[in-house]
């Protein structure tokens, strides 16, 4: 059985630069990759589109490929989108699968502060993005929680349902949604920083050229 693994986030809008990184991954681990829109995330401001218009958007920039798939189950919770409800909830359909929770080098270095985050390692992997050649630091609460548990993406992990910390060399592309949606409010077109299909959905240009950014 293949591992899931799963991308979170709002994408507010959809990028290259998730899909990127999204793909990598996928090839890496030999996983199936879900992307995950966040409802109401809880480390940052609420997202500028709907849930409705962020789903339309992952729709039109997974068009026409099956490696990469889209999950909208946190859209259909009430509350914040912990993380750690969502591996639960996937624990309990997907058994003994491996499952792997991806993220980027600086949000994994938050963890911490993370609702109920040293359960994470009891329901999933972690695979963080780094760049090639990267060093990465650690707190010291979170370099202690993973002693012993970093262990080479090519090698035999996924014998284990859960618990190894993977760092992903992944091609690094310097583009934020932030950048984005400043640009969109500007009144440009970020054309070759997203994904063709998005411009023919209609209506989320306005929703992005009608905020300050």
């Amino acid at each position: 059985m293949k591992p899931l693994a799963i991308l979170g986030g709002t994408f507010d809008p959809v990028h290259i630069g998730h899909l990127c990184v999204a793909w990598e991954a996928s090839e890496l681990l030999d996983a199936e990759v879900r992307l995950m829109p966040a409802g109401v995330p809880p480390h940052r401001t609420p997202p500028v589109a709907s849930a409705e218009q962020r789903v339309a958007l992952l729709r039109a920039a997974l068009a026409g490929q099956d490696r990469l798939q889209l999950d909208p189950r946190e859209l259909g919770r009430d509350g914040p989108s912990y993380s750690v409800d969502t591996l639960e909830a996937l624990r309990a359909e997907q058994g003994d699968r491996p499952l792997v929770l991806l993220m980027g080098a600086d949000a994994f270095a938050s963890l911490p502060s993370w609702h109920r985050w040293s359960r994470l390692f009891e329901l999933a992997h972690l695979g963080v993005f780094t760049r090639p050649g990267f060093k990465a630091a650690w707190p010291a609460d979170l370099d202690a929680a993973i002693t012993g548990r970093l262990v080479d993406p090519a090698g035999d992990w996924y014998v284990r349902e859960a618990g190894s910390v993977l760092q992903l060399e992944v091609t690094p592309l310097e583009i934020s949604a932030t950048r984005i949606r400043r640009l969109l409010a500007e009144g440009r077109v970020p054309r070759y920083l997203l994904p063709e299909g998005v411009f023919d959905v209609p209506g989320w240009l306005e929703v992005y050229r009608r905020s300050p950014g």
